[in-house]
């Protein structure tokens, strides 16, 4: 599970009983004919960040914050290139301490701007990283009110699981709520405090 999600829901799992893990199959009274209700649901974890309008836009920040450091290392890198050539070029010009002197200025320079921009590369991955964690501490109301809805205590990342029914896999209403709910983030606060899912009420019909 990724660290998202397994991080928003750890409060949710501690103290769980093991019973509380079963996945019944269960006739309500009153109902003809058996109607599937589990306590155990999973999710795609990967499909809410990739699917959701909300992930869309944080992943097209993302993109744009690599994109522009890629730009501009390719500009960085071109005008080192023309400064190399243009001192290639005056050599013959120079003595050799003097040429020395110019060449070993340069190299200080590439390595400082090398570390400069290895500096960025490393911002923007941290900033990805932070802004898919807000992400998924952003949608964690809106998935706990879902598994409230639909009698779930505990929520998985289906990657986790080796075989389950495709019922208790919640991807799809769990992308249609985030969408409603937070739409693309940007006029989005966190949600109010959802409540607890131990208190969970029916399944939808």
């Amino acid at each position: 599970m990724g660290r998202g999600l397994r991080q928003a829901l750890l409060a949710l799992w501690a103290g769980l009983s093991p019973a509380l893990w079963a996945m019944p199959a269960l006739a309500q009274e009153g109902q003809p004919g058996p109607v599937f209700k589990s306590q155990l649901a999973v999710v795609q974890q990967d499909q809410l960040f990739a699917r959701t309008l909300y992930g869309k836009a944080v992943q097209a920040r993302i993109e744009a914050a690599r994109q522009s450091l890629l730009s501009e290392n390719q500009r960085i890198e071109a005008g080192l290139e023309a400064e190399e050539r243009a001192l290639t070029q005056r050599r013959p010009t120079m003595t050799p301490a003097e040429f020395r002197k110019l060449a070993d200025a340069f190299d200080a320079k590439v390595e400082g701007i090398r570390s400069a921009q290895e500096a960025k590369g490393r911002a923007v991955a941290r900033q990805a990283e932070e802004d898919r964690q807000r992400f998924f501490q952003t949608a964690y109301p809106v998935l706990a009110r879902l598994m409230a809805e639909i009698g779930a205590v505990a929520l998985m990342d289906k990657s986790d699981i080796i075989i389950s029914l495709e019922a208790i896999d919640v991807t799809d209403r769990a992308v249609a709520r985030i969408d409603s709910t937070l739409g693309d983030g940007s006029a989005s606060e966190a949600p109010a405090e959802a409540p607890e899912p131990s208190d969970a009420g029916q399944p939808e019909q």
